[in-house]
């Protein structure tokens, strides 16, 4: 089967985030002064083939190890799995 899958990285909370320092202070300047932070990282979409949800969910996690992500700085999460078609 063919997944769909999106991969979230983001810096981890101890770890400066000055683009969030921008958009956030951008947003107030813009009126919207509720915004008390902003943090920001990176959506990865991956189109893979795999024989289960868990197969693919465990190449994704060894992808985001090795390559995805910087462990020292950054956290992942899988935002969404799907299945699609069989490839022929």
């Amino acid at each position: 089967m063919i997944y769909a899958v999106e991969v979230a990285v983001t810096l981890k909370p101890v770890v400066n985030d000055p683009q969030g320092l921008v958009v956030r202070d951008g947003l107030r300047q813009l009126g919207f002064s509720q915004v008390r932070s902003a943090r920001v990282g990176k959506v990865i979409a991956l189109e893979l083939e795999a024989s289960s949800d868990g197969e693919a969910r465990a190449a994704v996690v060894e992808m985001c190890e090795k390559l995805l992500r910087n462990p020292v700085i950054e956290d992942f999460h899988i935002e969404s799995l799907v299945a699609g078609a069989e490839v022929g």
